[in-house]
């Protein structure tokens, strides 16, 4: 099966790239995460999606 371009070139951007760290991330509290969910899923939901819930 023919390629676009070269295979001996795959992977050459990434490996040029220069490394970042990671930026420490931590999950938020589990009430606020909770309550964030309950307003995303509950009252900003679209009608459709209110029926699931129903049944």
């Amino acid at each position: 099966m023919p390629s676009h371009g070269s295979v001996t070139k795959a992977g050459k951007v990434r490996s040029q790239t220069p490394k970042l760290e990671a930026k420490p991330r931590r999950s938020p509290i589990p009430r606020i995460r909770n309550r964030n969910n309950y307003r995303l899923r509950v009252l900003e939901a679209k009608p459709s999606e209110e029926r699931s819930f129903q049944e």
